[in-house]
């Protein structure tokens, strides 16, 4: 049995690690249930609808879960609408930066909402959605321009965006049959950042929205952080709400709902010696946690401390050939020994969707705790057949 745990956590893993595959990805439900409750208490006192992003967790064995409290999802592309339709139900949003008719009319069989980027592509393809199978709402992702973000690569308002359309470009556009707003300019942030960009939002589109039905205030909201302030938002949102009392407002957090509900357990393969030990592990940075290296960050092991904080340190690597395969330098209280599971915390969000299978590396098992016996489940493994079906 692992004894400690992350998160709010470090009180100690109540289930046993050497009961699942290595690697594998382990979801709690009990603290999935902690997030979404806080994110269905958020939806009763704003007036504001939420709205699962598949981007971020697309973990559809839990979306029995997930319904209980939010009311549909949203997607970036034909894929994940018919996912969203077909395994959450409820509402279906969909905006990509630019659509191919071909998607175009897959989406539109699932999407009950859809927000297009640019005049542009409303004006190509506006016969083709008047003729679209069921009633969808039309809307347009906007720029206010308005940059709170410390990540240049997350940052949608940068100078030379592609996201969105600016206030001056959409002045002398034609915007009959639109029926919302979106904008989705945060990442990993608090709500301070939302209402200063609602101000921007506010100050260069606000008078569009008498004619509007909805606004969408996107994702990157951080609401399941400890940190994060929740009156804030109500108030953010309320405040919105009572000057434009007529317009529904989404938010479509992905992060926020799996946020610190699930772990990475893998294993030692090798210790090798470089200048320091370095362990090899079953895992991959590259293949099985990219946002260590695009972000990049790194990511908390139950157990260890940084680079020379406890007696043993080492270099923890992947099992792929790129060099920089390199998750980061730890400390432990005792030496690595071959066969060792270690446990990354807060791996449920931007994992599962964004792993590969570079070197033919099998993806890691997936597995759920249950919130009341704690057994483990393992939901899915994957072998020679997931990597040969990607290619021809």
């Amino acid at each position: 049995m692992a004894n400690a745990r992350d998160g709010g956590l470090d009180a100690g893993l109540d289930f046993d690690i050497q009961a699942c595959p290595s690697p594998a990805y382990v979801v709690d439900d009990a603290l999935l249930r902690r997030n979404l409750e806080l994110l269905g208490q958020v939806q009763e006192r704003s007036g504001a609808r939420i709205l699962l992003a598949l981007k971020g967790f697309a973990m559809w064995d839990a979306f029995p879960l997930v319904r209980q409290y939010l009311v549909g999802t949203t997607a970036s592309g034909q894929d994940e609408a018919r996912l969203g339709a077909e395994t959450f139900g409820g509402e279906v949003h969909c905006y990509s930066p630019a659509f191919t008719e071909e998607e175009l009319a897959v989406v539109l069989r699932y999407a009950d909402h859809l927000s297009f980027n640019s005049p542009g592509q409303w004006r190509r393809f506006r016969d083709t959605v008047a003729g679209a199978p069921r009633r969808v709402s039309y809307g347009m992702r906007v720029n206010p321009e308005h940059s709170t973000g410390a990540v240049p690569l997350y940052d949608p308002c940068a100078a030379g965006s592609r996201l969105g359309t600016r206030a001056v470009d959409l002045a002398a556009a034609d915007l009959e049959g639109l029926e919302g707003l979106h904008f989705h300019t945060l990442c990993e942030q608090n709500s301070d950042a939302l209402e200063e960009t609602l101000a921007a939002f506010e100050a260069k589109f606000g008078h569009y929205l008498a004619c509007l039905k909805w606004v969408n205030f996107g994702g990157g909201h951080h609401i399941t952080r400890a940190d994060y302030d929740i009156e804030r938002l109500v108030r953010v949102i309320r405040s919105f709400r009572e000057r434009h009392p007529h317009l529904t407002v989404y938010l479509e957090p992905g992060e926020a709902i799996a946020l610190n509900t699930g772990y990475l357990v893998c294993s030692v393969l090798d210790i090798v010696d470089n200048d320091g030990p370095i362990a090899i592990l079953d895992t991959s940075a590259t293949a099985h946690m990219p946002d260590v290296l695009e972000m990049p960050y790194r990511p908390h092991i139950i157990g260890s401390g940084e680079p020379g904080e406890k007696a043993h340190s080492y270099r923890l690597g992947g099992m792929t050939c790129l060099a920089g395969d390199v998750i980061g330098d730890y400390s432990f209280d005792r030496p690595l020994a071959i066969g060792d599971r270690l446990v990354f915390t807060d791996m449920a969000h931007y994992t599962m969707v964004k792993t590969t299978t570079f070197n033919g590396i099998r993806l890691p098992s997936i597995c759920r705790i249950d919130a009341q016996s704690r057994e483990l489940r393992t939901v899915r493994t994957f072998g020679y057949v997931d990597y040969m079906q990607r290619l021809s």
